[in-house]
């Protein structure tokens, strides 16, 4: 299944795909101990979780030396298979829950992915400032503007400025309208053409 990954993204190393191959085994033995993915979303792990993580890097291909701030990130996601194919980006990886936190330093220490930072706490808590912010419908878009914006660096380094990414799905008319002239809105389903993919979205609002 993981060969899927391999052609959508033909430039990874065989480490990152050694990597990549060694996520679902990973977490079905962590799953096992702590449940962190649900059952379906465990027998649809490549694309339920690793292509849609990995999306963001369809949208933004991420330089050298950027910090990303992956807010909600239960057992990883977007942040593990980000990390895994932006080596030189720093990712911290933040979650309120501790068994959470204790999967997500685990994973990344069997892989050796040295750009993770595991991070226990709320974001409201969260003080330093990253070039980007990610996460994967932990709250509605506006409440998550919110939270988040205080910890976007104003002075960027990526083709893209420094800004909100969203993992989304669903009609999001209601929920994106106040920023309706600000945001940029990819369609996952031009990505990849698994039908999960249908209605799901990147949500990018620029800060």
């Amino acid at each position: 299944m993981v060969e899927s990954v391999s052609r959508y993204f033909p430039n990874l190393s065989d480490i990152q795909i050694e990597q990549m191959s060694m996520l679902p085994e990973i977490y079905g033995r962590w799953n096992s101990m702590i449940n962190v993915i649900s059952r379906k979303d465990m027998d649809n792990f490549v694309v339920h979780h690793l292509l849609h993580s990995l999306s963001l890097g369809k949208a933004i291909d991420f330089t050298p030396g950027t910090t990303i701030l992956d807010v909600g990130t239960g057992g990883g996601f977007p942040g593990i298979p980000l990390a895994i194919m932006f080596p030189e980006v720093e990712f911290t990886l933040m979650d309120s829950i501790e068994k959470k936190i204790k999967v997500v330093s685990a994973v990344a220490e069997e892989l050796k992915l040295t750009n993770v930072h595991p991070s226990r706490k709320r974001v409201e808590e969260e003080k330093s400032k990253y070039n980007f912010v990610v996460s994967r419908a932990v709250t509605d878009f506006p409440s998550f503007v919110t939270l988040t914006s205080k910890n976007i660096r104003k002075k960027g380094n990526n083709s893209h400025r420094n800004g909100i990414l969203c993992l989304k799905g669903g009609d999001l008319t209601e929920e994106l309208a106040k920023f309706r002239n600000r945001i940029v809105v990819w369609n996952i389903g031009d990505f990849f053409p698994e039908p999960f993919f249908d209605t799901k979205r990147i949500v990018y609002l620029p800060v």
